[in-house]
């Protein structure tokens, strides 16, 4: 069973993917994929909690049910309590069984990718990182990332034929409709560029299987929805910030990743801070924020000093050595992002900011908290949590995951993979 539905290519929302909880908000739920709904959010998980959630009849519930058992996609469970002081049977559980298919997911950034395939609650069952130069264009980066990727079932001793779908993280802001980059300043040569289609062929490509969906997202975006799910679910307004080549931000809404009209929002390396007038930002621009703070502005002060650094990488691996220019610049570095901060706390009121990437270290941190507390509100700073990533490097990854099985598994979708499976 691969769930599959002829989807290739095609990209959905990620707000709308990522929202929890949609089924039975203003529209009845009536068909098989709300039941699913219910049943995986843990809002109704047996036959007569389903009855009484959607109103439907006994019958009309089985009939529903024995199409999801058909697809593989529901199992039972052990017996619940027993409702009735009377005593009786106890009700058998409804489970979404996870181990039907598989999910892949990548995260790319400028130099360096990293791949895994993911049960679809997220565990991930095998990983491989390495060099990928984005710079090399779209064409090779995700020819390549198709071969790792059909190498990772079989290292974890599963079928290829179980993957539905495919999750990307990218450096740049997306629009959310075609699933393209838009004018990204770190990733010459793949703005506009069919990345969706592209990625789908390379996976035919080396395992020789049908296309999957493929669904792609800005990295932040995709970190801090995966943050927010495993270590904040009841945080109803999250924000993640990665501190990298660039810095970006991801915002998490009422469990739902928030990306503006058109992808662009998050995109704080691009405000203009002041004393920054002579930096050149690689989008072009003078006195951007990642001109001046990120780790690849860090690592060219860093050289400019006589220090071997080329990276914000090379300046995680000097930080982590204590290297007292290193911290020193990185303090400064975190102080100008503060600033910035400050206005987005005061904007969004988050309970939790995370900060991530290459400088999420004491350092850095130390120069957010410094500039954030003095100039932000402080009723917007009284119930907010400053933290660093608790998945780190996996972060993206879990992210893309999640998005995949919440665009598959969605109500409406459902109903469409049901048909083509002939259930």
């Amino acid at each position: 069973m691969t769930g599959r539905t002829g989807e290739a290519g095609r990209t959905g929302r990620t707000g709308e993917a990522a929202r929890p909880g949609r089924a039975g908000r203003g529209a009845p739920q009536t068909g098989a994929g709300d039941l699913l709904e219910l049943v995986r959010s843990g809002r109704a998980t047996t036959r007569g909690a389903l009855q009484q959630a959607t109103g439907l009849s006994r019958a009309t519930v089985g009939q529903r049910l024995d199409r999801l058992f058909r697809a593989g996609w529901l199992r039972e469970g052990a017996g619940g309590p027993v409702d009735s002081p009377l005593g009786g049977r106890p009700s058998i559980t409804l489970e979404f069984d996870d181990e039907h298919a598989l999910v892949l997911a990548a995260d790319l950034d400028t130099r360096h990718a990293r791949a895994a395939l993911l049960t679809l609650t997220g565990e991930i069952l095998a990983e491989r990182s390495g060099t990928l130069v984005i710079e090399d264009g779209p064409e090779a980066v995700l020819g390549e990332l198709g071969r790792w990727f059909a190498g990772l079932p079989a290292a974890a001793g599963r079928p290829a034929a179980q993957v539905c779908g495919i999750g990307l993280a990218v450096p740049g802001p997306v629009d959310s409709e075609s699933g393209r980059v838009v004018q990204p300043p770190i990733m010459p040569g793949w703005d506009g560029y069919d990345i969706t289609g592209r990625l789908a062929r390379a996976f035919t490509d080396h395992t020789g299987l049908p296309p999957v969906p493929v669904l792609v997202d800005n990295d932040a975006n995709l970190m801090a929805y995966g943050e927010q799910r495993t270590s904040y679910p009841d945080c109803s307004a999250f924000a993640l910030v990665k501190v990298s080549t660039g810095i970006g931000a991801g915002m998490v809404v009422d469990g739902c990743v928030y990306r503006g009209v058109d992808g662009g929002a998050g995109d704080i390396g691009h405000i203009r801070v002041p004393g920054g007038e002579r930096a050149l930002c690689r989008c072009g621009s003078y006195g951007c924020l990642a001109a001046v703070a990120s780790g690849g502005a860090v690592a060219r002060r860093l050289a400019e000093a006589g220090v071997a650094a080329a990276s914000g990488s090379d300046v995680r691996e000097l930080l982590a050595a204590g290297h007292p220019e290193a911290v020193g610049l990185a303090r400064e570095a975190g102080r100008r992002v503060g600033e910035v901060l400050a206005t987005v706390v005061t904007l969004l009121n988050p309970g939790v900011l995370m900060i991530a990437g290459d400088l999420a270290g004491t350092a850095f941190v130390t120069g957010v908290r410094e500039l954030l507390y003095q100039r932000a509100l402080p009723r917007s700073t009284a119930h907010l949590e400053v933290v660093t990533s608790r998945l780190g490097e996996r972060a993206a990854l879990v992210g893309a995951g999640a998005v995949v099985v919440e665009h598959l598994y969605a109500p409406e979708r459902v109903e469409e993979r049901l048909r083509a499976l002939g259930v």
